[in-house]
């Protein structure tokens, strides 16, 4: 299946299962891979609005975005938004690999 049928088929999934966490991820995930950074963090934060401890939805923005320029502040807070939800989850390896990246950004 290319790319643009999994995002189409995800939607579909969407339209009928708005609260369907792993499609909402994987929709997100889909356009993080095409290059469509602002699709992808929209699909990311509509599920942390509903999910706030989806470790991984914050990791992934934040990783989308730092391959676009200029949006370092952005990424800081996905970052530390995430390395919350890890804590409130007990996700450590979330933790540690969002903790990472936030110091290289630092540096």
């Amino acid at each position: 299946m290319a790319a643009n049928e999994r995002i189409e088929h995800l939607r579909s999934v969407l339209q009928q299962e708005p609260g369907n966490t792993f499609a909402r991820y994987a929709l997100g995930m889909e356009y993080s891979s095409a290059g469509e950074v602002q699709a992808a963090v929209a699909e990311f934060r509509v599920l942390v609005e509903h999910n706030p401890d989806y470790a991984n939805a914050y990791f992934m923005a934040a990783q989308a975005l730092a391959r676009a320029a200029g949006q370092t502040a952005e990424v800081k807070r996905w970052l530390e938004g995430g390395i919350a939800a890890s804590r409130r989850s007990g996700n450590r390896h979330a933790e540690s690999e969002m903790q990472q990246m936030l110091e290289e950004l630092q540096v």
